[in-house]
């Protein structure tokens, strides 16, 4: 059965409250009740590069990671690392907690993802870049037919393989 995933955008007092580790008021702020998976030290890294990126560019806000929920349960967070660059190219993120990997729920953000790619007109490639050891992701994006474009050394995550996908050749239907 496709689930219907409900998104919640983060507020920059929200993503101040999870870099503080204070999960209470974050949770409060967005509506729903995060967990330890919002403010490990990966998570906090990544929320205060995201804050850094949306007073550097209001519009970051739009695009960047949201909390993404089915039926009241917090699944994880998925978005983008940013808006489109100058040649149109959005870079995709999600993750999952852990309760809930292993369940399709990954490939029902990727494609909700791709599907708002897809209708702002302003982007035009949608990448992934992906650790060759992280078969979950490999497995995620497959369906979506993305193309291997080579590889790029991370200077958080080592080599990764980098995909991409020309928005208008994406097809909607989940087989």
């Amino acid at each position: 059965m496709i689930h219907e995933l409900t998104w919640i955008k983060f507020t920059e007092q929200a993503l101040e409250a999870l870099i503080s580790r204070d999960l209470q008021q974050a949770s409060k702020l967005i509506g729903v009740e995060l967990d330890a998976f919002f403010i490990t030290d990966d998570a906090t890294r990544r929320w205060n590069n995201r804050l850094n990126q949306c007073r550097q560019d209001p519009r970051t806000l739009n695009w960047i990671a949201q909390v993404v929920t089915v039926n009241q349960k917090v699944l994880g967070h998925a978005g983008f690392h940013g808006p489109p660059d100058q040649a149109g190219m959005v870079e995709v993120a999600y993750s999952v907690v852990p309760a809930y990997r292993g369940q399709g729920y990954a490939r029902l953000m990727l494609r909700d993802l791709l599907l708002r790619a897809k209708a702002a007109e302003e982007v035009r490639v949608v990448r992934a870049t992906i650790r060759p050891d992280n078969a979950a992701s490999l497995a995620t994006i497959r369906p979506f037919q993305f193309i291997h474009k080579g590889e790029q050394q991370d200077e958080i995550d080592g080599l990764e393989y980098i995909f991409e996908l020309d928005i208008q050749n994406f097809q909607t239907e989940l087989d």
